[in-house]
């Protein structure tokens, strides 16, 4: 943590000297980490607050009513996607999304318009990527969940005529909702430290347009040995975690 007030670098000078807050401010003046702010939070909220935990629930309210071949075939088939490893997941959306890859093979048999999708919308494909890979979690916090609704409540409010969307809206929702949170505060944190993916699909690319903090902190720690500054950034990396599981926090202890 200490570094993170030094001008320390892997090469150049021989030792460091203390900055104070230099690298801080020097952050916040720099639109390349203004940038990497930026996108850190899009590919956040669209992977793991909309994609992920969109997908987990609807995907356990799904199988909750499928037959058992179905649910065992559907979850095999998602939670592989989650313990594949980062980079081996990165290769395989990578070869999904280029030029020349699986997608735009499908696009062109359909006689739709293909594109460079990893060139054109970069930060929509790693994040598509990211939901791909960690939908698994939240759809198995999700399953335990709906478990766990007494059946007598979901029959009763049939009997009453409530259709689904009204028993989803008005019992299931409330019923799972520190769940609902959990999982949305897990989610941000691993979604907020994905590295491996981004780095294999874009490298933050073309033109910074995927670049995350962790891939920013990377390229200024460890390509531009500034390892004071880079140090500063993931800081401010921590901050951005820490904000975001004290509002997690806040939403579950005044749901108690």
């Amino acid at each position: 943590m200490l570094i993170a007030f030094t001008d320390l670098q892997l090469t150049g000078q021989a030792e460091e000297s203390f900055v104070g807050l230099e690298n801080f401010r020097r952050a916040f003046g720099d639109e390349d980490f203004l940038n990497a702010v930026w996108l850190t939070l899009v590919f956040t909220v669209l992977s793991s607050l909309i994609g992920q935990n969109t997908l987990g629930l609807t995907l356990a309210a799904l199988m909750r009513r499928a037959s058992k071949p179905v649910r065992t075939l559907t979850g095999g088939i998602v939670v592989t996607a989650w313990v594949l490893p980062e980079v081996v997941a990165g290769f395989l959306l990578y070869a999904f999304f280029r030029r020349e890859g699986t997608l735009n093979a499908i696009l062109d048999w359909l006689r739709l318009p293909s594109q460079n999708w990893l060139f054109t919308l970069p930060i929509l494909a790693v994040s598509f990527a990211n939901v791909w890979r960690g939908t698994a979690f939240s759809m198995l916090v999700y399953s335990a969940a709906l478990n766990e609704i007494p059946q007598e409540i979901t029959e009763a409010a049939e009997v009453d005529g409530a259709g689904g969307w009204r028993r989803m809206w008005h019992i299931t929702l409330p019923m799972i909702r520190r769940s609902i949170g959990t999982n949305l505060m897990l989610n941000t944190l691993q979604t907020l430290s994905v590295f491996g993916l981004i780095w294999v699909m874009t490298r933050g690319g073309p033109g910074g347009r995927s670049q995350t903090l962790p891939l920013f902190m990377y390229e200024q720690a460890f390509q531009n040995s500034l390892i004071g500054y880079g140090t500063a950034v993931a800081l401010l990396l921590l901050l951005v975690g820490s904000l975001f599981s004290l509002v997690y926090m806040r939403l579950l202890r005044t749901e108690v």
